[in-house]
């Protein structure tokens, strides 16, 4: 289902009008594309650089403009510098409505890459769909951003909440088939695709206990309470960072200490261990058990680059899985923007992207295709032990309700990671 289209009439005139007066002649073509240059190609976001949930969130997109910087000190692509405009909306979809008005009105953006939260996001789905403006690998893992029929030029970035949540749920009753389960999700699509993911492995009627938040709750005592009392023995959470944090700490407050299995969204060790101090994570965190689908494990050869590019580009920021994260998103829109040709227009850039020739740097193939605008559809499974977070080699692939247990394909590195050199 569309949801309203809050700028329309007014300012869609402003917004076509803007277009046209700003747009830029591309080389060799005749037409103009906006955002287009001789010399450079200008993409934006909408990211939460102040709220709720910037603690973890606000290092991805410094992580992706570092990556862009790294391309454009080396030629570019095709011989033209990325500018990535990073507009803060503070995870409030008022602001994320300004912002993308501001990037496509005001700034001219060639696309809109990596818009981030599922709230936030879905308050400009419509406005972007009725610009013609690329849309491209949201970074959140609703199925709203999977419709192409609806929304041609939308495509998804992470592994959808129903996957993640199948994933972790198999994984859970593959360990102890006998353990009691329960949810803790936000109040959106993110919990809700998690409680979905949950109950397609145990059924909607096994779940012992479903609790949910919202980003502006200030504790999370009654939800831990109420499933403390139902005797959780696994807890999978559909949480953003802050929230796990809190739901960990207030159980360990309560002594409980059940098991914790978390959404790939709201896992990232270092994050966590920034809410929770150096000294109680690796305890309050040990064992926890995860998804993920980007190359994370120290020591890999994207791995090597990603903290070289950093060091070099990012200040020498903390590097964690939200680094990687942001990196391995300007990986792909650097891949798809190659793709796209040597005089690229919003159109070749959506082929690109459909034509299923992408390949990302995840440790599973990306499944983009003109029927499928999901980037993965697989995950592996990752534990905490000892303060250190990385892969122990389950992979599964969720597909029509079934959960499949596969072997993950690690993308090796090429080119030094710019694409089309």
């Amino acid at each position: 289902m569309r949801t309203p289209n809050p700028f329309k009439n007014a300012a869609a005139l402003a917004a076509a009008a803007a277009l046209g007066l700003a747009a830029c002649s591309t080389p060799g073509g005749d037409e103009d594309v906006p955002g287009v240059t001789d010399d450079t190609v200008t993409i934006g976001t909408h990211q939460p650089l102040t709220g709720p949930a910037a603690a973890g969130y606000s290092a991805i997109s410094a992580a992706t403009t570092a990556y862009f910087e790294y391309v454009n000190a080396n030629g570019g692509i095709h011989g033209r510098d990325i500018e990535y405009l990073v507009k803060d909306d503070a995870y409030d979809p008022a602001a994320t409505q300004t912002a993308v008005r501001e990037l496509v009105t005001e700034e001219d953006v060639f696309a809109v890459v990596n818009g981030l939260g599922t709230p936030t996001h879905s308050s400009v789905l419509d406005y972007l769909d009725q610009q013609g403006v690329p849309d491209l690998f949201v970074s959140s893992g609703s199925l709203t951003w999977n419709q192409p029929n609806v929304y041609d030029n939308t495509f998804a970035f992470n592994a959808d909440y129903v996957t993640e949540g199948a994933a972790l749920a198999q994984y859970a009753v593959e360990q102890d088939p006998e353990a009691v389960i329960c949810v803790l999700g936000q109040d959106d699509d993110y919990g809700e695709g998690i409680i979905e993911g949950v109950e397609t492995v145990v059924g909607s009627n096994e779940i012992a206990e479903v609790q949910n938040y919202s980003v502006s709750a200030e504790d999370l005592t009654a939800q831990i309470g109420a499933m403390m009392a139902a005797g959780c023995q696994v807890n999978v959470l559909g949480t953003i960072n802050g929230f796990t944090a809190m739901a960990v700490g207030t159980a360990a407050q309560m002594e409980w200490f059940p098991k914790w299995y978390v959404s790939s969204s709201g896992a990232d060790y270092p994050t966590l261990a920034g809410y929770l101090g150096e000294d109680l994570a690796p305890v309050l965190l040990q064992g926890m058990v995860s998804v993920n689908y980007l190359p994370s494990s120290a020591g890999g050869e994207w791995d090597a680059l990603f903290r070289q590019i950093n060091d070099e580009y990012n200040d020498g920021a903390p590097y964690t899985g939200n680094t990687i994260f942001g990196m391995s998103v300007g990986y792909l829109f650097a891949e798809a923007l190659a793709a796209a040709g040597e005089d690229p227009t919003r159109e070749s850039l959506v082929a690109a992207v459909e034509s299923g020739d992408l390949v990302g740097n995840g440790i599973v193939p990306l499944s983009f295709s003109g029927d499928d605008h999901a980037a993965y559809r697989a995950v592996g499974v990752t534990t905490v032990n000892e303060g250190v977070q990385d892969y122990i080699g389950t992979t599964y692939e969720v597909s029509a309700g079934q959960v499949t247990s596969v072997e993950p394909s690690p993308v090796p590195l090429e080119n030094e990671g710019i694409p089309g050199s």
